[in-house]
């Protein structure tokens, strides 16, 4: 269904992913961020991704692409996942966790109090 991210309080940014992940949808998502972050150099963000009622990713050739990763990956200092459990080692994939600096941990959806002291620390 989609994607969207919002500055939530500094240098915290909340992305929303709901229903079937498109890939044009997260395309749109990381090019607004680019803007973002190509706009302030210094900025760096500590990334909480909600997943609710989450079917998947679409079928698509192009989820390799790792062009924001290459080109952003750097300023993003701190992933938290709140979803169901099921897909915890999809969105560790999807996020690069253990491939990127950036610490990422996965919670269920029952700890998302939890994510944010963990991405506030």
């Amino acid at each position: 269904m989609g994607a969207t991210i919002r500055q939530q309080q500094g240098d915290v940014y909340v992305m929303r992913i709901t229903g079937l992940l498109k890939k044009s949808e997260l395309d749109a998502l990381q090019a607004s961020a680019a803007k973002m972050l190509d706009y302030d150099p210094l900025l760096r963000v500590r990334l909480l991704i909600l997943v609710e009622k989450f079917e998947g990713w679409e079928r698509n050739p192009d989820w390799g692409d790792m062009s924001f990763y290459a080109e952003h990956g750097d300023k993003i200092t701190k992933i938290a996942i709140v979803g169901d459990p099921k897909w915890e080692t999809e969105f560790k994939m999807f996020t690069g966790a253990g491939f990127r600096p950036a610490p990422v941990k996965f919670y269920p959806s029952d700890q998302l109090q939890q994510a944010r002291t963990w991405l506030a620390e």
